[in-house]
């Protein structure tokens, strides 16, 4: 049982111990918001703890798309569906190698175009820099 006078949620109490500690010196509102924060693991509630660890693996695996490598290794007990998995996961890795080799002769492609266009806008640069721009085109001098 939390016996806890102040929790550590996200409540009206907090928030306001949280502002005015950093009104009166930053490091308690600091410490104030660390508490609101992890305060499950300084003492606080454990369910909410698991709970909150079990979100950031649910997070994190489904960002890696639910796969690990241990699940690509792993029989299944059919010899078939293995054979036919390991198959694709050949294929895929193929594609993906595929893939990256055109991703990385665009990239090489842009660069080449970027390297270009900056050396046609110095050599631009140099022409008007080595031109007189003092003559008008009657070739008398301008007043500036």
């Amino acid at each position: 049982m939390n016996t806890a006078i102040i929790k550590p949620e996200w409540s009206p109490l907090t928030i306001a111990l949280m502002v005015l500690g950093f009104i009166i010196f930053w490091p308690v509102g600091m410490a104030v918001l660390a508490y609101i924060l992890w305060g499950e693991y300084m003492g606080g509630s454990r369910e909410k703890a698991d709970a909150w660890v079990s979100r950031q693996k649910h997070h994190f695996k489904s960002k890696r798309g639910g796969c690990t490598s241990r699940s690509y290794s792993s029989s299944t007990g059919n010899a078939a569906f293995d054979e036919y998995r390991d198959e694709q996961l050949k294929r895929l890795e193929e594609e993906r190698r595929k893939l990256e080799e055109d991703r990385e002769a665009f990239e090489e492609h842009l660069a080449n175009l970027h390297k270009a266009r900056d050396r046609e806008e110095f050599d631009r640069f140099m022409r008007d820099r080595n031109t007189p721009r003092d003559t008008n085109t009657d070739g008398e001098r301008q007043g500036y």
